[in-house]
């Protein structure tokens, strides 16, 4: 007799998902897209798959990318050297010019074909199209010293009319995180805070950061899966939350802050890390949210 036990599995994940995917239909999801996932070819496809799956089955997801390697090897051909402050990339005009022309023209445009290769319907733009992100120059607080980055933005006004015209159709959206301001003038933006921005100017149901970590973790290493706003400013507090995980957490309580419902850092070195996050019970990574709220009567959290 056939062994159904294998399909029988693979049954039982579509049925859990389902909860989900009702309460998901139509939901908005910003994805960060960012870390090895940008670099492993087989990754790179398999984040690709899952964004264009959640397309598929009703949901409306938009990818807010990042860059450094693209952008590092390009500056290296062009023998311009980088200076990081805090974690954000000290930017004079040279440099600007070819981050947004690696952001732009290269990273954005290969994601975009990317999707499409995998049967969604891909459209780039950067924060410059249509002003959605409206910056004015970033200074960076360094000993209490307020230190210059040159072109680094800091987003003032998030115009998402062009982004709800296309999600609403069947288009998903990729943003490169390059804004201007009232002159004109192009500033380099965080990915994790023009997400986060971004999803909170949206009201979208999730936010979702990929990066090269598990999760947020307690002060034993253990993996918090789910936890509070409330929590999350206490391990800050403690010193347990530290260096670049901070803006990936204060990107999130900003999203909280502003009406995102759930909010999650996860793996993305794991394959098909977006569906195992948003899909199944326990989740990947870390999930943080204002209050404990499940989706629906049986859900773990």
């Amino acid at each position: 007799m056939f062994d159904y036990t294998e399909i029988i599995k693979k049954a039982e994940i579509l049925v859990e998902a389902l909860p989900y995917i009702q309460a998901l239909a139509g939901k908005t999801v910003v994805i960060k897209y960012g870390g090895n996932a940008m670099i492993n070819d087989d990754l790179k496809h398999s984040v690709m798959e899952d964004i264009t799956l959640l397309k598929y089955i009703g949901l409306n997801p938009i990818v807010v990318h990042g860059g450094g390697p693209d952008i590092n090897a390009a500056l290296k051909n062009f023998n311009i050297e980088s200076e990081f402050i805090n974690g954000l990339r000290k930017t004079d005009r040279q440099t600007m010019e070819v981050a947004q022309m690696v952001l732009v023209g290269k990273t954005n445009k290969e994601i975009v074909s990317m999707i499409n290769q995998k049967g969604g319907k891909a459209i780039g733009i950067c924060g410059i199209d249509g002003m959605l992100f409206e910056c004015e120059k970033h200074y960076e607080t360094v000993n209490g010293e307020k230190v210059d980055l040159g072109y680094v933005g800091k987003i003032k006004k998030v115009n998402t009319r062009s982004l709800e015209i296309l999600t609403q159709d069947e288009y998903i959206p990729v943003v490169a995180p390059v804004g201007t301001d009232e002159n004109g003038q192009s500033y380099n933006i965080n990915a994790d805070t023009a997400a986060a921005e971004l999803a909170a100017a949206l009201k979208a149901e999730k936010l979702i950061l990929l990066t090269d970590v598990e999760g947020v973790k307690d002060s034993k290493g253990n993996i918090l899966y789910t936890i509070t706003r409330d929590r999350v400013e206490s391990l800050i507090e403690d010193g347990i939350i530290v260096g670049g995980m901070i803006p990936k957490v204060m990107g999130c309580i900003t999203a909280l802050e502003h009406g995102v419902n759930r909010t999650h850092i996860i793996d993305g070195r794991i394959p098909h890390c977006i569906l195992l996050e948003i899909f199944t019970n326990k989740g990947i990574g870390t999930m943080i949210t204002q209050e404990i709220r499940p989706y629906y009567n049986n859900e773990k959290l």
